[in-house]
This record gives C-alpha cells, structure tokens and sequence, in this order.
C-alpha cells in the first residue's frame, strides 16, 4: 500500500468545510459530570476533566460509562470531513491502512480500544480511522515555542502550542482533559477529544511535556506513510507512560518503527528539544539561547528541506529577556490560524500545571484555564 499527503483539491475542500457549521453538530459536547467503574468525568474551571484508573480493560470500561456517547458522535467526524472533501476512494484508503496500522498499536491501547467497543455502539472501523488519520493524510499546521528556565520568569520551563486543525464546526466543542492513572505505568493528562486514545499534546507525572507538528518533506529520502510504523499518537501516549526526561523519550522514539514525519516538541522539567522524525530517522533538535519553537518544517542540517515557515520567525522575533506565562500566550495568539487554532495550551513542567484555551476560533481568542494535573495525577479512584 501507499498513501500520501492530501490532495491540493481535497485540501481546498477541507479548508470550506472548516468554515461551515453544521446544525446537528454545532451544539458545544456537553459532558455530564458523573462516576462511574472507578472513574470520574469533573469539571476544573469550566474545563472537562476525565480521570481514568486502573487497568486497560478498566479504562475502557471507564470511557465506555463515561464518554461513549461522545466518543460515539466524534466517530462521525473523519467520515464526514472526506465525504465532505467529496472523495470517497480517500476514505476507503484510509479504512485500509487503519486496519494494517491495527496490530502495531501498542496491546495494552488496543485492549483499551476493544473494552470500548464492545461496551459502547461506536463504530470499529470509524474510531481506529479517527486515531490514526493524522498517520495516513496530512495536513499544516500546529505551533509551539519552549521556554528553558534560563528565559522564564517564573523559574520553570514554561511551554505554549496551538493545535490547529479542521473543525468541521464542532470538533473543538469536544475538547476533553483525560487523566490516565494506568496501572504500573507514569500517569499523564492527554489535551485532546473524547474517543482519542494517543497523545495530540500531553504531560505526564515527571513534568515531562509533548506536542506533535506534522511535516511535508524531508531530506533523508523517507516515504511519506509506513505501514510497518507505530501509529504516532500512541508511540507518544507510550512516551507519557514510560518516559521522565527528553533523553528518554528520544531513546523511546529510536527504539520504534515510525509511521511518517512530524516534530515532537519535548520539554521536561530542565530542558526543551525538538525531535524530527521520519520513517528513516529521528534528529535533535537544542534549544538556541534558552527558546525552542517548533512549526511544521525540519530544520536540522541532515533532515531540513525548504524550512521556510511565516509562524516560525514570529515565534522568535522580539524576544523579551525573561518570558512570563501571559508573553507565551500573547506568541501562541500572534501565531494562530484563525478558524483552524482549535485548542491553545501553555504548560509548566515543573509545577505540573496547564493552562487551557478553547471554544472560541482562534482558540488563542479565549480564556486561558488553569488546571493543576498534580492533585489530578494522584487523585483515589471514585467509588464504584
């Protein structure tokens, strides 16, 4: 098999449908506060908040209770987004590759994907699409800058990244903070939606911190989609389960197959790298006088091609001497990309603590929400 990038036409498509509301979908996910088979669905600050526990048949039994309905609705969004590009051969590729992706998912997530669905009516075949799209057909976008504690007032590492992406209308109505406390592995808190079982953007117990950016082209000569690779978004939920530093998850992604390119920004709680990834390689990138910032181009010397990024030199332009959490989010907001900046996020490593901005698009236009993962990490599972 081959897949590719997208398709300029079907891009075209892609960017209307971003613009369009759909009557039944455009509802905000309303999420009931509820307890369920040990877990809990809460709200911090206006924020959803589900904390699972335990191990990956009970977390799927968890989100079954807890988030099926949502996780049921969200399926519709990748059929929906390719029919809507008006390619149905496209989305029949991406159902094939799914299903060759299926056996290199980690067996604990698939354990989790299977406790799910056979509890819950998702749709088999529409939730592994769900996960593993970014894998198969690309897009643009996403952005994040780290700050090193030798530039951060606060003391601490401090890191901002806008994901940015096709809402269809509602996508972004569906953000959800989902606490995994797994059994014998690091808890860690993923930022992104009900029915996502990998890592978008995540931090873990040891403050380590993550966020993907998707790239095009590289130097190495790497195929754009490897069938034999880990789905990305659970090779990084592995990273949150096993990893305490950058060194460590850098030794993670080397010791794996990987499905296709992108940039993994990394930040612990003393240092921030970028690692660019392709089937062939994985590179690393340092932190140049204290600022890492990461877009959708390589840029070290073996892997970068064409690394000319509009977002990239606003990232690094004007620099203040000592960053504050509110100069990080004021360069996430300079960087957004308007109806596609669906989620904005800053983390602090070292105070194990999140800053949240959603629902409105840009989501940088929004309110930035604090929610401190430490007690969330070690909350007692609910009562059953």
């Amino acid at each position: 098999m081959q897949f590719s990038r997208l398709p300029a036409s079907w891009l075209v498509a892609l960017m209307a449908v971003g613009l369009v509301t759909s009557a039944a979908l455009a509802e905000p996910g309303r999420f009931a506060e509820k307890q369920a088979a040990g877990a809990k669905l809460t709200y911090v600050n206006g924020v959803p908040v589900l904390v699972l526990a335990g191990s990956p048949a009970d977390m799927g039994t968890q989100l079954a209770s807890l988030v099926g309905p949502a996780a049921e609705k969200l399926t519709e969004y990748p059929r929906q987004t390719f029919a809507r590009g008006g390619d149905a051969e496209t989305w029949d590729h991406l159902i094939e590759a799914s299903r060759a992706l299926w056996p290199n998912i980690p067996a604990d997530h698939r354990t989790e994907m299977d406790t799910l669905l056979r509890l819950s009516a998702v749709d088999r075949d529409a939730l592994l699409a769900g996960n593993v799209m970014m894998d198969v057909y690309r897009g643009m976008g996403c952005s994040s800058l780290m700050v090193e504690p030798s530039r951060s007032a606060t003391g601490g590492p401090l890191f901002g990244r806008n994901l940015d992406f096709f809402s269809n209308g509602y996508l972004h109505h569906y953000t959800l903070v989902t606490v995994y406390r797994p059994k014998d592995k690091r808890a860690f808190a993923s930022i992104g939606f009900a029915g996502l079982f990998g890592c978008l953007s995540a931090m873990n117990d040891a403050g380590l911190s993550l966020a993907v950016h998707e790239v095009l082209v590289s130097r190495d000569g790497s195929k754009l989609f490897n069938a034999k690779g880990v789905p990305y978004t659970f090779a990084f939920r592995r990273i949150m389960e096993e990893c305490a530093t950058v060194d460590e998850a850098e030794a993670l992604m080397k010791s794996i197959e990987r499905t296709t390119m992108y940039n993994i920004g990394l930040c612990d709680k003393n240092k921030a790298v970028v690692l660019e990834c392709t089937p062939k390689s994985v590179a690393r990138r340092e932190a140049t006088r204290g600022l890492c910032p990461c877009t959708n181009h390589f840029r070290t010397p073996e892997l970068a091609l064409f690394p000319v990024c509009g977002r990239f030199g606003k990232l690094v332009a004007d620099p203040v001497d000592r960053f504050t959490v509110l100069d990080v989010a004021k360069k996430m907001h300079a960087v957004n990309m308007g109806r596609l900046t669906l989620q904005s996020m800053i983390f602090e490593p070292a105070e194990l603590r999140l800053y949240l901005a959603y629902g409105k698009l840009p989501a940088t236009a929004d309110r930035f929400r604090k929610i401190d993962l430490e007690p969330l990490f070690k909350m007692e599972p609910a009562a059953r």
